[in-house]
């Protein structure tokens, strides 16, 4: 079989360029505390992934946890944030830890369930704190958009998504990679997962609320329902539309990211879902979204962009991917179709190259990885800069978001103007923001 070869020297020399430009511009530090000062955080949702995101900024040089908050009162949540951090004050409303704390914090956490994150993060914005929020950025397209424009309005305050993946060598090495022109300009993009937050019906009834768990609280900007255990909260809220972003939401960030990345794209301007239409309360399990994105440098004209969820039918076609006998794609992952090969990159796991079944004959340098939470906290100390910040993380969270509407609509090409936050589709564009409740209402 024919047999792509470049030499170690014209990769390397293409990859040197690519290594220089893996770590994005953040905004301005103007307000930023010196190296040696400390930076007082406060972390706002502290259990699950809330636990680790508080656990590794801690550990960064000059940290200091003085606020924690969760509706969550129990050792699970704020019981123990409480101990672990005991010289922190505690509080249950992230309203009022602003409110009463404002002047004694420079950074907020937040790491709530998908819909709050637009409220907390605009307030500690538009109060000039420096935020680090998880993906997804936002709930819907408007909060996302708003919680840009309110990062471009504070231009002191460092910002960062928390897709810790992207400072992993896996991803870093391979964005360098395609970058570099591993596989020349990219035709087609396909990503998957092979796992779905999906489908669930509102049982008739309601439960106890508990003692430690604020429940109007934990609804904040969603409308009022019966509390009901397990459904909703610790961990069940993704599949829920008034909540979560379902399977996209949760794991479109993390594998939009190095494409993203790599290829320099911007929000995409037509999207189909061949899927099945998500329910009236959740999302549908295996989704089948076809992007279309306007071409960059790196790409072969338009790129097309495929992603597929779930243990369904929809699955990646792997006989695009170039795979030697044998040779089976990963569980999750992308793969990239380029001119002169394609490149597999495996959720947390290293690349791989193959051209019309074989492995291609290069040498990929790996890069080592950097500490995705220290490199916030050190940013907002003046120290670099973030590698996510909101004015990149925000375009890919509203390409994920995009394909939580096109969910809706069976077979229905939407054509999107990001510019002016809007479908060309009067169906679709009563999706671009969520109904809030009284009183919680976003800006």
């Amino acid at each position: 079989m024919t047999r792509y070869q470049q030499t170690r020297r014209s990769f390397l020399g293409n990859m040197a360029g690519a290594i220089a430009g893996l770590s994005w511009a953040g905004p301005a530090i103007s307000q930023a505390r010196s190296p040696s000062e400390q930076l007082h955080v406060a972390a706002i949702g502290v259990g699950g992934q809330g636990r680790s995101d508080l656990e590794n900024v801690a550990r960064a040089p000059n940290v200091r946890v003085v606020a924690l908050c969760d509706v969550d009162a129990s050792d699970r949540g704020l019981g123990w944030a409480a101990k672990a951090f005991p010289n922190a004050r505690t509080f249950r409303d992230y309203r009022r830890l602003f409110d009463t704390m404002a002047k004694d914090i420079d950074a907020v956490l937040c790491a709530t369930p998908d819909h709050m994150h637009g409220s907390i993060a605009i307030a500690a914005l538009n109060l000039g704190k420096h935020v680090y929020c998880e993906k997804p950025l936002a709930h819907n397209i408007y909060e996302c958009r708003a919680m840009q424009e309110a990062s471009a309005n504070n231009p002191q305050c460092v910002t960062q998504m928390g897709t810790q993946i992207h400072s992993h060598a896996a991803y870093r090495t391979a964005v360098a990679a395609i970058r570099g022109q591993a596989i020349g300009k990219v035709r087609e993009a396909h990503l998957w997962v092979g796992r779905s937050w999906a489908g669930q019906t509102r049982p008739d009834r309601s439960d106890s609320i508990p003692e430690w768990l604020d429940w109007d609280l934990w609804l904040g900007v969603a409308a009022w329902r019966p509390f009901v255990q397990g459904l909703y909260h610790p961990g069940a809220w993704r599949r829920w539309i008034d909540f979560g972003t379902g399977t996209l939401g949760d794991m479109g960030c993390h594998i939009f990211d190095p494409v993203f990345s790599a290829l320099g794209l911007k929000p995409p301007e037509r999207v189909v879902s061949h899927g099945p239409e998500h329910g009236q309360e959740t999302y549908s399990a295996d989704q089948d979204l076809c992007y279309e994105f306007a071409g960059t440098e790196t790409t072969d004209g338009p790129l097309s962009l495929r992603w597929t969820d779930g243990s369904g039918p929809s699955r990646p076609d792997a006989g695009l991917a170039q795979l030697p006998r044998g040779v089976k794609l990963p569980g999750e992952g992308l793969f990239l179709v380029g001119e002169k090969g394609v490149m597999v990159l495996p959720h947390y796991d290293a690349p791989q190259f193959y051209h019309d079944g074989e492995k291609m004959d290069i040498t990929i340098e790996p890069i080592p990885p950097t500490n995705h939470y220290h490199e916030w906290a050190d940013a907002c100390r003046g120290i670099g800069s973030a590698s996510t910040p909101f004015s990149y993380a925000c375009p890919v969270t509203e390409a994920v978001l995009i394909g939580t509407v096109a969910g809706r609509f069976h077979n229905r090409q939407l054509t999107w103007d990001s510019q002016r936050l809007a479908f060309h589709d009067e169906d679709a564009n009563q999706w671009i923001r969520r109904t809030y409740r009284e009183g919680w209402e976003i800006p």
